[in-house]
């Protein structure tokens, strides 16, 4: 049978950047068995997601699904709109947007890659990995094209490389203010569900997401959010499109279904997860996120390292730093695999990423997830390393019990802990109860 947990003891809690860890609630569903992907209960399941997964975008317009990581969501964007040769600007903010941008040279686009120019100490070699999107440099470069050749411009709304979140109202500011026709095309593949996202109201005509990171499910399925906008651009669109193409799918997803094989068992994972988020409330989930992320970074600077991002630009949900004290000068997964690897440590049940490059060796990475909230957000992988078990206990105390979580989602260890279902000022109160008990 298979087997995977390798660690000594207790449950394996995965806190990396993405995937995040599934609550048991959503593995239940997924759980269930398969149905017919033509019948009627489908094409009922199929209705409610693709309806309430729009709230979550903030659109009235189309969201595909694709069977497929978010790299191809990506694809999908690209191919939908554009056609060979294809001039697009695109913005360096990380190790993502660094991939988006070679897939779209290998796809025969012609990429413009800008960034913002100046020198970080901390990040010598990559100094704009530390800034989000700067809208005036994109303003500036638009108003250069007189001749209108750049038909997109695509960036990364949170940049789970380097935890900095992009101010994407401001970018749509600067493609109007130079009234320019291009295309907004925006990755918001680790901030959907996490922070705030307004696709109608920003203006975006294509936004991409992934099921992996704030909805909480393995990694499998990928969106397109679209505007009216795109879907005439792909009216003419020239770059070969298949099984990505939007207008078979839009067809069949109004009456729930769609033109291949779904993956019918994420689809009741992400039924589940819509429940929770949206029962929630959106504006509790994005102030939980907020107070979490906040709290990792005070956290891991009491316990040796640095956020890499500056502090109004640090996203709400992974957290990117200087490794801390006992990593540094070392790699940081050797050093990880050996703290792990200690009989009582109390980073035995998480997981711990190494930065990517050019980050390698510099920073580690991690995210929490619906779960653990902000009672376990405490358990940053640096300060769980520098002060032994008594982040441990502290942590037994609060954490929320995934296999009781009730129709609220939240665990029986909230009612423990005197708090009762979700608003904002349970969130406040949530993280003082962690201050109280630490």
């Amino acid at each position: 049978m298979l087997s995977l947990d390798f660690h000594s003891s207790g449950r394996h809690f995965l806190q990396i950047p993405g995937p995040s860890p599934v609550p048991d609630r959503i593995l239940r569903a997924i759980s269930l068995p398969t149905i017919d992907h033509r019948g009627p209960e489908f094409g009922a399941l199929g209705l409610n997601v693709l309806a309430e997964i729009k709230r979550v975008f903030k659109t009235r317009h189309p969201v595909i699904i694709y069977p497929s990581s978010g790299t191809g969501a990506w694809e999908a964007a690209l191919s939908n709109t554009l056609s060979p040769g294809d001039h697009i600007l695109m913005y360096e903010t990380g190790h993502f947007a660094s991939l988006w941008e070679k897939m779209a040279r290998r796809l025969g686009l012609s990429t413009e890659f800008v960034a913002w120019q100046g020198s970080d100490e901390h990040l010598p070699h990559a100094p704009s990995w530390r800034r989000g999107v700067d809208a005036e440099l994109i303003a500036q470069r638009l108003r250069q094209d007189r001749e209108h050749r750049i038909k997109a411009v695509c960036v990364v709304h949170n940049e789970t490389s380097t935890g900095v979140t992009s101010n994407i109202a401001t970018v749509r500011s600067a493609i109007d203010a130079a009234a320019h026709p291009a295309l907004l095309m925006v990755d918001t593949i680790s901030g959907l569900a996490c922070a705030d996202y307004r696709h109608d109201e920003w203006g975006v005509d294509v936004t991409i997401a992934g099921s992996q990171k704030g909805l909480m499910l393995p990694p499998g399925i990928a969106f397109n959010a679209i505007s009216p906008r795109a879907l005439e651009a792909a009216k003419t669109a020239k770059l070969p499109r298949s099984f990505f193409g939007w207008s078979e799918i839009v067809e069949a997803n109004a009456t729930g279904y769609f033109p291949y094989t779904p993956n019918t068992n994420l689809l009741y994972g992400l039924s589940e997860a819509l429940d929770m988020i949206l029962g929630e409330g959106l504006d509790n989930v994005f102030a939980r996120h907020a107070l979490s992320g906040a709290d990792r970074c005070d956290h891991a600077s009491r316990g040796g390292c640095r956020c890499r991002a500056p502090r109004d630009l640090r996203a709400l949900r992974p957290f990117a730093g200087n490794g801390p004290r006992q990593a540094q000068g070392k790699d940081v997964p050797d050093w990880a695999s050996r703290v792990q690897q200690r009989p009582h440590s109390p980073c035995h049940p998480r997981g711990l990423r190494d930065g990517p490059l050019p980050c390698r060796g510099r920073a580690s990475r991690k995210r929490g997830a619906r779960g653990d909230g902000v009672l376990c957000a405490r358990s940053g992988a640096s300060g769980a390393a520098s002060r032994g078990g008594r982040e441990q206990r502290e942590e037994r105390v609060v954490e929320p019990t995934f296999g009781s979580l009730d129709r609220t989602g939240w665990g029986r260890s909230d009612a423990a802990a005197g708090l009762e279902p979700s608003s904002e000022a349970t969130v406040l109160s949530r993280a003082s109860v962690v201050r109280q008990r630490s």
